[in-house]
């Protein structure tokens, strides 16, 4: 019997905000455990909350970016539970009124683009952070009160992969939108899994099971991959699913069951009494939609229209904001945006890989790159010198003619001077010659290389190429060839 997938994601994104949720504690990641805590976040009895204005207009701008419907009334309400890491013993979140409903996500799977659809956005307050050591437990509440938007979809992914499609194009319009650094090692991002399966042809969803707090999108991709062939299996061997939470081992690869799962009237929901409700005028949205930034697909095909590079390259530049601005301003100061292109998908990416470093941190500028790439089209150096010059750069900064003066990488382009070289090469390098008037053409790239040798790579290599093979013809033509 065939099984069809039902998933749904819920994802919940720190906010890139100076200060928490509800007070003015800082947000920074890596502080001493327990060092940015106040008698609000900690939940002292009589403490009052205050709503962070900055983190309401990101979750608008949030929705606006995926195309919600921004709510022009909505509030806070507390959310019951008791676990260690919550100090109120509730939560404040947003229950029946969010900021944003509605929206969706567009992914791309084997070349087919699909919309996956987003029931809601709402705001909350993050918890703290549990921590286990090989005798103890502790709590560090710095996490606890920053502001955390929660991002409900639709139950319309259907595979693993699709749900890694989802959360990747997510990460990249909230990066775009700037809302957030998505930085899954500090826990910017994590996710909650909903998963069912059920016979083809049966309408109504199978009974579904919750993964919890999934802080990979690598993790969401192997426990869906766990999960469904275990649900099926079970199934097929007459048993039940049972709605339940359960969480993934990444150390055994498999989900394991963890508790029944709650419903949304074992959280007891009520108005939070402590806030005012969020009021947001017309006037208010329409302002932050005319400002919102360009998407990133739109971005992806603009490049290809605008400058005119391949779909592939504009895909991997624009995977990154940061690299898509470094391209654009350097193109727009180029006559040559390919090449710009091609330098920062080589040469650029692999030393920042290299160095683990991002982008915003180097110190060759988009003026620079554009630079050299006009004194390589201009010959004044040549693809080799250029490769030098460009790891000065990163290296160090700087202005691309001034280190080619001072390293004396000025391309040689003087036919004369560069046939003396092809005159040393040919007369030092009989056993090459003889090869390629045998008809090994590659022997011809060998005497290439050893002009550039004597020449310290400064040489023309085309016109390098073009000398020797019209010598070489000449040779032929003398031994009866």
């Amino acid at each position: 019997m065939r099984y069809l997938t039902t998933i749904g994601l819920e994802v919940h994104v720190q906010l890139r905000t100076r200060s928490k949720m509800f007070c003015g504690c800082s947000t920074a990641f890596g502080a001493a455990p327990n060092t940015h805590v106040c008698p609000v976040c900690l939940g002292y009895p009589g403490a009052m909350p205050v709503m962070n204005r900055d983190a309401v207009k990101m979750t608008i701008i949030s929705g606006l970016m995926i195309g919600s419907r921004i709510s022009e009334f909505s509030k806070f309400d507390r959310k019951s539970y008791f676990y260690p890491d919550m100090p109120k013993n509730y939560q404040i979140s947003q229950y029946d009124k969010p900021l944003c409903v509605g929206g969706s996500v567009e992914i791309d799977i084997d070349g087919v683009s699909r919309r996956i659809g987003v029931t809601r956005i709402h705001l909350e307050e993050d918890v703290g952070k549990n921590m286990h050591f090989q005798h103890s437990s502790g709590i560090d509440f710095n996490r606890a009160g920053v502001p955390l938007m929660e991002i409900v979809s639709e139950p319309d992914i259907s595979s693993p992969e699709e749900a890694f499609a989802y959360l990747l194009a997510l990460k990249q319009i909230l990066l775009y939108a700037g809302v957030s650094d998505c930085n899954l090692e500090e826990g910017n991002v994590r996710c909650d899994v909903n998963c069912s399966v059920r016979p083809e042809g049966q309408k109504e969803f199978g009974t579904k099971t919750e993964i919890k707090n999934l802080n990979t999108f690598k993790g969401v991709l192997n426990a869906l991959k766990y999960e469904i062939p275990r649900q099926v299996d079970v199934l097929e061997s007459g048993g039940k699913i049972f709605q339940e939470t359960r969480r993934w081992e990444v150390e055994t690869g498999v989900t394991i069951a963890m508790r029944s799962k709650e419903y949304a009237h074992d959280y007891r929901y009520f108005p939070e009494p402590d806030l005012a409700p969020v009021v947001t005028s017309c006037e208010q949205i329409e302002e932050l939609r005319r400002n919102l930034p360009e998407l990133p697909r739109t971005r992806r095909e603009r490049f290809i229209q605008q400058y005119s590079i391949p779909e592939y390259d504009a895909g991997v530049l624009t995977a990154d904001v940061a690299v898509a601005d470094f391209f654009e301003q350097s193109a727009k100061l180029s006559s040559n945006p390919k090449a710009i292109s091609n330098w920062i998908m080589t040469e650029m990416l692999r030393l920042l890989s290299e160095r683990e470093m991002d982008i915003r941190k180097v110190v060759v500028t988009p003026a620079a790159l554009a630079g050299l790439v006009k004194l390589v089209d201009e010959k004044v150096i040549n693809s080799n010198s250029a490769k030098e010059v460009f790891a000065l750069l990163f290296e160090k900064g700087g202005e691309p003619d001034q280190i080619v003066r001072e390293k004396g990488l000025v391309q040689v382009s003087d036919s004369g001077a560069i046939e003396k070289f092809v005159d040393q090469a040919i007369a030092e390098n009989a056993k090459s010659v003889s090869d390629y008037l045998a008809g090994k053409d590659v022997a011809a790239k060998y005497i290439v290389g050893q002009v550039m040798k004597m020449s310290r790579g400064k040489a023309n290599p085309q016109l390098v190429a073009s000398i020797i093979e019209d010598k070489l013809k000449v040779e032929k033509m003398k031994r009866g060839g």
